[in-house]
């Protein structure tokens, strides 16, 4: 039952993705850490006063979220099995997002090739934090590839990696700690005391999937017929070029794979940011690399999803 949830809810993702009306915890537990951060403002006012009160939003906010999936998924297996199974899947449903980041690359993608300039640039604004307003297309076209790359961790491989290990509820709670990282997580004066927490916490969460994200990708990379030897290479050369100890992983691995460059300095909040370059520039990046980035995702997740079920199965095994 646990495998057939996990799977029907990998299908349910590429199959509808995310739609914008319907109900999702994510935006619940946004809702949650906006009144947190709130609190925690009103009280805490000196930068380690706001350190401690990030520590303790992000305790209140992950704790509170593993608590509820927890407490509904027993509460709707004490009702009926089978609401239980339903209520599994939707929750795995919610918390993968292949589809939603595939069909926001496209947008971008449809416009660099069939719209304008400005329409690329707004669209490409949807998903990155960067400064968008100068970007040209090779620039735009390389926002989006860092971006698919980087969410294949964030979006699927690391929810299903804590499915693995503690089933939907501690999904969930991943699935807090990343949109901690997400609202709060950054280096900015606004940010950087009452975020720290999240932020380290966020790194701590994906250690492991984005390691993991260098061997599927450099695998699918294979499997797409692209370069898996470079693909190999590049991801361990470069993944130490960010300031994440986990995003070089996956987008020095589809550097490698496509045989673009990546990184560089970019401008965040009005700010500008240098970033060490990722990948050789073998070739320019052309707008095809999305298309290619999207086929690299969708076969790294589909064997993330096989990797962990059989090792699921296995253990099962060994623990009857």
């Amino acid at each position: 039952m646990t495998i057939l949830a996990w799977c029907a809810a990998w299908l349910l993702d590429r199959w509808l993705g995310d739609p914008p009306h319907w109900p999702h915890p994510v935006r619940w537990i946004g809702a949650l850490i906006t009144l947190t951060q709130r609190a925690v403002r009103r009280v805490c006012h000196s930068d380690t006063a706001l350190r401690v009160g990030g520590g303790v939003m992000w305790l209140v906010v992950v704790g509170t979220t593993w608590g509820v999936a927890y407490g509904v998924l027993i509460l709707a297996e004490s009702i009926h099995p089978w609401l239980g199974w339903c209520v599994e899947v939707w929750m795995i449903y919610t918390l993968l997002a292949a589809r939603c980041l595939a069909d926001a690359a496209r947008e971008v993608e449809h416009a660099l090739r069939h719209g304008t300039l400005a329409q690329s640039r707004e669209k490409l604004s949807w998903i990155v934090g960067r400064d968008t307003s100068q970007l040209q297309p090779p620039q735009i076209t390389r926002a989006v590839v860092e971006t698919v790359a980087e969410n294949t961790v964030d979006g699927v491989i690391a929810p299903l990696f804590f499915l693995l290990l503690g089933g939907a509820p501690l999904a969930m709670a991943y699935k807090a700690v990343n949109t901690l990282d997400s609202m709060v997580g950054y280096k900015h004066e606004k940010y950087r005391a009452i975020g720290m927490v999240s932020a380290r916490m966020d790194d701590v969460a994906n250690f492991l999937p984005a390691r993991l994200s260098w061997l599927l990708l450099s695998i699918a990379a294979w499997l797409c017929r692209l370069n898996p030897a470079r693909a190999f290479r590049i991801g361990w050369r470069d993944r130490r070029n960010h300031s994440s100890p986990n995003c070089a992983w996956p987008e020095a691995t589809v550097a490698g794979a496509l045989g673009v460059r990546l990184g560089g300095p970019n401008d965040y909040f009005g700010q500008r940011v240098e970033k060490p370059w990722i990948g050789d520039e073998t070739r320019a990046i052309t707008v095809d690399d999305i298309s290619q980035t999207i086929r690299l995702m969708w076969v790294a997740s589909t064997l993330a999803l096989a990797v962990f079920a059989l090792m699921h199965v296995t253990l099962a095994g060994a623990a009857i």
